[in-house]
């Protein structure tokens, strides 16, 4: 965790993306190196020094048609990016994964936020571990639905419902969901 506070509503915050995969979907996965962790740290001092108050860390593709990784494997691919950066800088670190076994790993490796596409949906258990640790949580909106993804086994292979009546009350609608599993979880407003 920084050792400066996020004090919500006073400003805006920014966010340095690092994809620690071979296949990310903005074509900038790290995993393509040899040396991930060093190409990660690299790329996280970059976003750092040009204003970054949190980096966000995902070692799984969301990438439409992308297929999941088992969770060994994303953790494998996180905690070492997650414990250098840790050890380096003075910076907030978010772990993007739906996965509660995953988000923990990423806690006890010094994340302190939680960014789930799900939205806590597909793996409700993670809200759980957002809840005991006190890790800030982003509730991504998604309209497909988990089971979905769960019988297929593509992530973003299909993306559903896209048509929205009212888009802004849509979302709202779809994200109290998310909210709600978050609160009835135990995680703090």
């Amino acid at each position: 965790m920084s050792k400066t506070a996020l004090n919500w509503g006073e400003r805006t915050y920014i966010m340095g993306i690092l994809n620690v995969t071979p296949d990310s979907f903005s074509g900038d996965g790290l995993a393509r190196h040899g040396d991930v962790v060093g190409a990660a740290l690299q790329q996280a001092r970059a976003f750092v020094a040009a204003g970054a108050d949190i980096l966000d860390i995902g070692g799984e593709s969301t990438r439409p048609g992308s297929s999941p990784v088992t969770p060994a494997k994303e953790i494998a691919r996180v905690i070492p990016v997650i414990e250098a950066i840790r050890a380096e800088l003075d910076v907030w670190i978010s772990i993007d994964t739906y996965r509660a076994v995953v988000a923990k790993a990423a806690i006890h490796a010094g994340a302190a936020m939680i960014n789930d596409i799900w939205g806590f949906r597909l793996d409700r258990q993670i809200a759980k571990v957002a809840a005991e640790s006190g890790a800030y949580v982003v509730l991504m909106h998604n309209r497909s639905e988990p089971k979905e993804f769960a019988g297929r086994g593509i992530l973003g292979g299909r993306y559903v419902g896209s048509d929205y009546d009212e888009l802004i009350a849509d979302s709202e609608h779809e994200l109290m969901l998310s909210v709600k599993i978050a609160l009835a979880a135990g995680v703090q407003k």
